[in-house]
């Protein structure tokens, strides 16, 4: 694993601390690295909501791209 230096405001630092003193998060590493995780699924199911926009499937429910969507999103988390 790399190491990765960030400046942060005391505002944002005394933040990563709380939650860190909540106990929910071992480390301000863990803390930052979750924040990432939740970033890059959100830029995917992003990109996924951009392609179906850019090609519609009128033949297909609502509930049936739902299920397509969280299936991709599943995948992708692996």
């Amino acid at each position: 694993m790399s190491t990765l230096n960030v400046s942060l405001p005391e505002p944002m630092r005394a933040f990563v601390d709380e939650q860190v003193a909540s106990g929910m998060f071992a480390t301000a590493s863990a803390y930052v690295q979750q924040l990432i995780r939740r970033d890059k699924a959100r830029a995917h199911v992003r990109s996924l909501l951009v392609e179906s926009l850019a090609d519609p499937r009128p033949d297909v429910s609502w509930d049936q791209v739902q299920q397509e969507m969280r299936a991709r999103v599943a995948r992708a988390a692996r």
